[in-house]
């Protein structure tokens, strides 16, 4: 198989890389990046060497620099996207041309040649849950989303889904729930608690912290799109979601503070994000109907992400201004 990886310099999309040239050492990727401020071929150091493995340095939104990388691919992972909510708060134009019209040039250049595409979009498309119910997202779930950057992953998965019906193009989307694991960029949640506290920084939480989230390993989300790829049924979108381990951020932060012996005095809550959604929980049924399943534990991963953290602090010394 030819991948061309969109966003593969940045947190999701490098750990895909990294975990498909590991389990298709026969299969070439062709990793298509700008390279804003979340992608880092910091990331890809290790695999520099492998001949299976090559960069472009290119715009999603440039339809020339799309089409030339499209070149001889057989499939399209697409990661790259804008993510941070916060920054969707006040950037919604950057969020609405690159989730957007970024992903509408590659649908318009994939269907030119029928070139099999798999969007990776995110559970905030449907909105929030109750924070005490047991009601979870589903395939089914309508869409709700309620922040910039969720309108923007909403509108780009209404767009696949539209080139599939109105060009039949081969498509599969997917809808994960939080990741967590190594390389992430230290504005979200996890690394920025674990940097925050390597520097001697207290942890700032949002309102009351109890904003319940469901979180998934990297890698689990990384063989759940080889699974989507391989045994996936075209036109379709799958939920995936973590080890049914559903926590709030509070409780998040002090499972952190406990892997590094720190007290409850090192975090501190600060002033609410405007419509801050209340809870994510994912079932992944559907997913284990194909044989997939989550593998990590939070509290094991959750350690051994902080170990990565503390082992490779040039890593994210150079992001941190």
């Amino acid at each position: 198989m030819k991948l061309l990886v969109t966003g593969g310099a940045g947190f999701i999309g490098s750990n895909f890389i990294h975990y498909w040239l590991n389990h298709h050492p026969k299969d070439k990727i062709t990793n298509f990046d700008k390279l804003t401020y979340a992608g880092n071929l910091d990331n890809l150091k290790n695999i520099e060497q492998n001949k299976n493995h090559s960069f472009i340095q290119g715009d999603v939104c440039n339809p020339l620099e799309v089409r030339s990388a499209l070149k001889n691919i057989d499939s399209i992972v697409h990661f790259a996207a804008e993510t941070h909510v916060d920054r969707s708060l006040y950037s919604q134009g950057v969020f609405a041309k690159t989730n957007v019209v970024g992903t509408n040039v590659l649908l318009e250049e994939a269907a030119k040649n029928k070139i099999r595409f798999h969007h990776v979009s995110t559970d905030e498309v449907f909105g929030s849950l109750p924070k005490y119910s047991k009601e979870r997202f589903n395939e089914e779930t309508p869409y709700n989303p309620r922040n910039p950057y969720s309108q923007s992953k909403a509108q780009s998965d209404y767009l696949v889904k539209l080139y599939h019906k109105k060009h039949n193009l081969p498509i599969t989307i997917s809808n994960c729930s939080n990741n967590y694991g190594p390389y992430q960029y230290p504005e979200k949640l996890l690394p920025l608690a674990i940097t925050n506290l390597l520097r001697e920084k207290k942890v700032p939480i949002y309102g009351d912290g109890l904003y319940f989230r469901d979180w998934l390993y990297v890698e689990d989300h990384c063989r759940a799109i080889e699974v989507i790829l391989e045994k996936g049924t075209i036109g379709d979108s799958y939920c995936i979601g973590g080890l049914d381990k559903e926590v709030n951020n509070l409780e998040l932060i002090f499972k952190v503070l406990e892997i590094l012996g720190k007290d409850h005095s090192w975090y501190e809550h600060v002033k609410d994000r405007s419509n801050h959604d209340r809870r994510y929980s994912v079932d992944w049924s559907k997913m284990k109907n194909l044989g997939w399943e989550p593998e990590h534990d939070l509290d094991i991963y959750l350690e051994k992400t902080v170990e990565w953290y503390v082992n490779n602090c040039e890593w994210w010394r150079k992001l941190i201004k």
